[in-house]
Formats: structure tokens, sequence, C-alpha cells
């Protein structure tokens, strides 16, 4: 495929066929996105040369997580192993890149995590020292930052520089275990979808009045769980499925049991939002939609991410305050 037109209409044609398959859903993903970084590699590299230096561009967020529906936005970042001289050529890449997912049906993320911005496109040795500044700084934003950048993956590149950097993290987090404990706070509130008396609690107010929020309500407290599980145990895999399944059994056996019940949400999500127009669309559903039995299956699904989450704050807490 020669033009980002071209891989938009592939990828309209390709992705009905898998929208009911997390599996195959997200391996297309990968493949789209692969596809149009490789264009825009081309493009560059016919106006400014080669890569000045070894790169690796990685993905974050659902992308990283393996956990994409059939609509995402964008969230990815370049390490390259070179001097800062080097990060005029790489941002020009990651600017490209960025415009081609555009393109190809990928909206830019509204925080700018993309290798388009700077922070997100960096040296080795400046992401060593962005990740510590963000450790050490500990603020709600700094921390919000570090746990995007956390669930990550290369999908172009040398595989190795994003180990080489979640080794330095991990060593941080062992001299700092307090830090634990504020990674804890960072995801400590979660936007309740259930009411006192057991009732979905749709929006209220504005044009997405009488919907839930799938994201914020259902998926975060598993995925968050499951990261801080994740950077305890210095694990570097960063899907949640891997993440449960890397997990000890004697040493987790009540947590890894909540595994089928977020393999079940991802399926819950897929089957209601298979037809959606946009990114938005993909994360609400609207309780009108629902049969009594939906309504059941997912304040089932809720409840457990709520419990999971509890546990998973106890854990830390117990174990982590130990080693402070």
């Amino acid at each position: 495929m020669n033009s980002y037109a071209e891989i938009f209409r592939w990828r309209k044609q390709q992705i009905i066929e898998v929208s009911m398959n997390h599996q195959q859903l997200n391996e297309l993903h990968d493949e789209i996105i692969e596809k149009t970084v490789e264009l825009a590699m081309e493009k560059v590299q016919s106006e400014l040369g080669s890569p000045p230096a070894p790169f690796a561009f990685f993905l974050m967020g659902s992308a990283g997580r393996f956990e994409q529906s059939v609509w995402s936005d964008q969230d990815h970042g370049i390490i390259f192993d070179g001097s800062n001289s080097c990060q005029f050529y790489f941002l020009t890449l990651g600017t490209e890149i960025t415009n081609g997912l555009a393109e190809v049906g990928y909206e830019r993320c509204d925080g700018l995590v993309m290798s388009s911005n700077p922070n997100w496109c960096q040296s080795i040795a400046g992401w060593k020292t962005q990740l510590v500044d963000w450790l050490n700084e500990a603020s709600w934003k700094s921390l919000r930052h570090f746990s995007t950048f956390f669930d990550s993956r290369v999908l172009v590149g040398e595989v190795s520089f994003l180990t080489e950097l979640k080794t330095e993290v991990f060593q941080v987090l062992r001299q700092q275990p307090s830090l634990y404990l504020r990674l804890v706070e960072n995801v400590d509130f979660i936007k309740k979808g259930i009411g006192v008396f057991g009732q979905l609690l749709p929006e209220l107010h504005g044009e997405n009045t009488g919907t839930i929020q799938l994201k914020q309500t259902a998926f975060f407290p598993y995925v968050n769980a499951l990261r801080l599980l994740a950077l305890k145990d210095e694990m570097f895999e960063p899907s949640t499925i891997s993440r449960f399944k890397e997990l000890s059994f004697d040493a987790y056996p009540s947590i890894k049991s909540y595994q089928d019940n977020f393999i079940e949400l991802l399926d819950f999500r897929l089957y209601f939002k298979k037809e959606a127009k946009n990114y938005q669309e993909v994360h609400l559903i609207h309780l009108d939609s629902l049969t009594k039995e939906d309504k059941q299956k997912l304040k089932q699904l809720m409840k457990k991410g709520y419990k999971l989450f509890s546990e998973t704050k106890t854990i830390m807490e117990k174990e982590c305050s130990t080693w402070s």
C-alpha cells in the first residue's frame, strides 16, 4: 500500500471480519499501525535520509495493552540510541507517523501522548532522566504519565531499548518503595457505575446523557489493579491478560480468579460496540440498548472490578508499607 488513504480503505474492509474476535482484532490493529509506520519511515527517509541512530517505536494505552476495540486513539512514543542532535529526525518521523495514523483512522491523543511530542520522543538517556523525574516528582500528573508509559510494548525497532527503560524503573522503585503507595493513590478514585441501591448510574447531563462510560467505570479498576501488581512484581508484559497469567497462583490465588471476568468484559464491549462509528462511541453504552440480563451482567463485571481493585490496594498497602 502506497498511501494512507489505501491503508484506511483496507482497514475498513478488514475490521468487519474480526470485529467480534479480540485477538484477531488487535492483531489487525498492529498490522495497520505497522504499515502506517513503514510508510511514514519511507516518506521521511526520502527527505532526510536514513535514521541517524537505532530506534524503537512503541505503543502505549489500550494499544500497548493489546486491548483495543474497533476504534482507538493514538498513544505512542519513540526511543533512540543517539545524541540529542538526533531528536530533530525522530520528531519529524513521529510527526509523520501521528499524521499518518490520523488519516488511517486513529484519533490524535487529547493529552498529546504521541511521538510528535518531544516528551515522548527521546534518547535512551533522556528517557531515563524523564522517568526518574516523573517518579521523584510523584505528582498526580507525573505519575499518570509514568503509568501511561509503563503499559507499553515495541511494535517497530529495538525491543531491548524499552526493556532497558523498564529495568531502570524497577531499580528506582526498589530503592523508594514508598512510591508504590503513591501509585496506588494516583488511581484510587474510581468513577462509580453502580448506585447504593444496585442501579446502574448513567451520565445525567450533556450529549452523553443516558450512557454508561465503560472505560472509567468498568475497565479502569481491572487495568489499574494489574498494572500496580506488575510494577510490584517487576513484570515487563503490558497486557492485562498477560499480567494475570504471569501472577503466581500461590501468591495471588484470589486475584487470578478475576482473569475470566476481565475477558468477559472485553467480549461484552466488542459485542455491544462492534458497530461504533468513532472512538468516543466505543466507550459509551446506552442503557436503553441493554436488556435486563445485559444490565445484570454489566453490574456483575463492574462489581468484580471494584472488588479486584480493593483487594489489590490491600495487598499493595500491606506489602509495600513493610518495605518502606
